[in-house]
């Protein structure tokens, strides 16, 4: 009896170890879940902080550079005259607005609130807060790791390598590119949230992870890559892709879908999808998969870091031998699925997921490669590497201290090269001047430096680069538009006289050019400080002339109608003049004082009530100047207000 009790118990424990055999890869997740979920492990995801931080701890000393910062908020209108007054409304229009083709509303919104909190005279707040998110990705990338079942040794080691890693530089220490880490940290709490839902359930969690992707995409287009990442996230938890599966994501794939055509839809308005005239379709997917492999190259040996990766003017024959890359990363797919190595599928799916849409095979940026666009995608890298380091410094003690040592010593290298990497980012002159020792050959550099010289008035340095731009690319006529505005800023006779000359050339070469929305724009633009230096040059009706050129090709120009307005007021023309302020409020009603100088062409034109309202406008938004309550009160003691003029007295 007994013995056919010892037989029954022998076979329930080996039913119990084969079931235990087939659910070994969920079982040893769960587990590792489990054991990580004491708080002195993920206390060590403090350690990758902390390293993260002292390589970046140099960022509060930077500037704002002259590459996209402009356009994105330190000219840029949205951001510019966001006050709290008028929130509701102002925070509208950035959400249903673009910056240059992107659509990234989030990060625009962030920007707005930076300028109330910290204005644009402290850039180095500005850095601190980039710095902030992305720690807080450093610390989702460790609980991730954890829930993915690494030890908290390879956990630590994939956060420190996201963390310090030198491609991380350009999305932290350049402002503009707030939306990697704020996308990013959105994207990653998601991701953090899907991968524990699939080990303890929350009705919840489909809600969160739901806000947290549309916060994500808000912020940059990026995160549309999101739902894919869950499915690789499937098969290495799971080892199943099943239709059900992916089914269960349809609104997460119809958020990607949305926000991608919004964004294409804000890239054609701006013009950035090209047709390509240098490189043909075909040719890019070459070059796109040149990127691919200097992507995986960069990982581990970040050779020639540079904001700026210019098209070559030909493609040489590595370029085109770089389309290898596709069978053999296809290969190590079907290899590692085959032998079991999800890790491995896990890893390069991530990767690819998330680079894919970032290889300019479309044409929509100015290099062929970005370090910036790397900072989702390494993580699939990162993690097959702490896979291997958790591996390695298991068993073999030799192994585990010849493990440790490389990488230790990898570390430090990389955040010794992150550290001195930061220091480009100082101001334009020094980024500029770090793209030039690698492409010395393309003009862009030297235009954006040049800019860079000519608004710290180093004209000398500031002309010398807009020739060496005029020499590389003779027909561009922006370095022309460019050079004639050091001319005019330097001022006298003969420098504004040089200023007309380059601007008629410019507006000849862009006149040669096929006709387009975006060309006209940019005419628009010159023909208006064409009319500026007429002004200065006492030529008032050429001047009135060229604008009226100026704004009908570019009727937003502000700046237009405020030059303008002035010209009519010198010509005693004032309802003109009255007309074009007005008009200026339509796109900046914020400047206090066109409210001032409204009121005295109303006061003048005898629409005193009119006056008295404009110049209380004036005041509210600037109560500190004593001649807007002088003025008003001129204007109530003709209106026999005298109580109310004694007041502003």
């Amino acid at each position: 009896m007994s013995s056919k009790k010892s037989s029954r118990q022998e076979r329930r424990s080996a039913e119990r170890k084969l079931k235990k055999s087939e659910n070994a890869a969920t079982v040893d997740i769960a587990k590792s879940t489990q054991s990580n979920s004491i708080p002195s492990y993920w206390m060590y995801g403090l350690i990758a902080i902390v390293l993260t931080f002292i390589c970046f701890s140099n960022v509060g000393g930077l500037e704002f550079v002259n590459w996209d910062d402009d356009k994105n908020f330190s000219e840029n209108p949205a951001v510019v005259n966001f006050n709290m007054g008028d929130f509701a409304a102002l925070t509208s229009d950035i959400f249903s607005s673009h910056v240059i083709g992107n659509y990234n509303p989030l990060t625009i919104f962030s920007f707005a609130m930076d300028k109330i909190m910290f204005g644009f005279d402290n850039p180095g707040a500005w850095h601190w807060e980039n710095l902030l998110f992305h720690l807080l990705c450093v610390f989702l990338v460790y609980r991730i790791s954890l829930l993915l079942g690494l030890s908290w040794k390879g956990g630590l080691f994939v956060a420190i390598l996201f963390g310090i890693h030198p491609m991380r530089v350009e999305s932290v220490t350049w402002v503009t590119e707030r939306k990697d880490v704020l996308f990013g940290f959105f994207f990653l709490w998601a991701l953090y949230i899907y991968i524990r839902s699939k080990i303890t359930t929350n009705k919840f969690d489909i809600l969160w992870i739901t806000g947290l992707m549309i916060l994500s995409c808000l912020a940059k287009i990026q995160a549309v890559a999101l739902p894919l990442t869950m499915l690789a996230v499937d098969y290495y938890m799971d080892k199943d892709l099943s239709f059900k599966n992916i089914l269960s994501k349809v609104h997460y794939f119809i958020i990607s879908l949305a926000t991608g055509l919004v964004g294409i839809h804000f890239l054609n308005l701006q013009g950035s999808i090209e047709d390509v005239d240098k490189f043909s379709f075909f040719q890019r997917i070459f070059i796109g998969a040149y990127s691919f492999i200097v992507y995986c190259v960069k990982l581990i040996v970040p050779y020639e870091l540079s904001p700026l990766y210019p098209y070559p003017e030909s493609l040489p024959w590595y370029i085109f031998a770089s389309i290898i890359a596709l069978p053999i990363v296809l290969f190590i797919l079907w290899k590692a699925h085959k032998l079991g190595k999800k890790h491995i599928v896990f890893g390069l799916g991530v990767f690819i997921f998330n680079i894919i849409f970032l290889l300019q095979i479309l044409g929509a940026g100015q290099g062929f490669l970005a370090d910036r666009f790397s900072y989702i995608p390494y993580l699939g890298l990162f993690f097959i590497l702490g896979y291997y380091f958790d591996q390695f410094t298991k068993n073999d003690h030799r192994l585990r201290t010849s493990t440790f040592a490389l990488s230790g010593l990898f570390v430090i290298a990389m955040g010794v090269m992150t550290f001195n990497q930061n220091k480009i980012w100082k101001n334009s002159g020094t980024m500029w001047s770090h793209v030039l020792k690698y492409y010395k050959n393309t003009d862009l550099p030297y235009g954006n430096r040049a800019n860079y010289y000519r608004d710290a008035k180093k004209y000398d340095l500031a002309l010398s680069d807009y020739d060496e731009a005029i020499r590389l690319k003779p027909f561009n006529p922006e370095a022309l538009n460019s050079r004639a505005r050091l001319y005019f800023n330097k001022g006298g006779a003969e420098n504004l006289k040089l200023a007309a000359a380059d601007y008629n050339t410019a507006i000849e070469k862009k006149l040669s050019l096929p006709k387009d929305p975006d060309r006209d724009v940019s005419l628009g633009e010159y023909y208006i400080n064409l009319g500026a230096t007429y002004a200065m040059l006492g030529n008032r009706t050429g001047a009135i002339e060229e604008f009226n050129r100026g704004l009908e090709l570019k009727p937003n120009h502000v700046t237009g109608y405020l030059n303008r307005s002035v010209i009519y007021n010198q010509l005693g023309d004032y309802p003109n003049a009255l007309q074009d302020i007005e008009t200026y409020f339509t796109y900046n009603p914020y400047n206090a004082d066109l409210w001032y100088e409204a009121g005295r062409l109303k006061r003048a034109l005898n629409r005193l009530p009119e006056a008295v309202k404009d110049y209380t406008e004036a005041i509210r938004l600037n109560g500190k100047k004593g001649v807007f309550y002088y003025e008003r009160s001129r204007t109530q003691s003709q209106l026999n207000q005298i109580d109310a003029a004694k007041r502003d007295l």
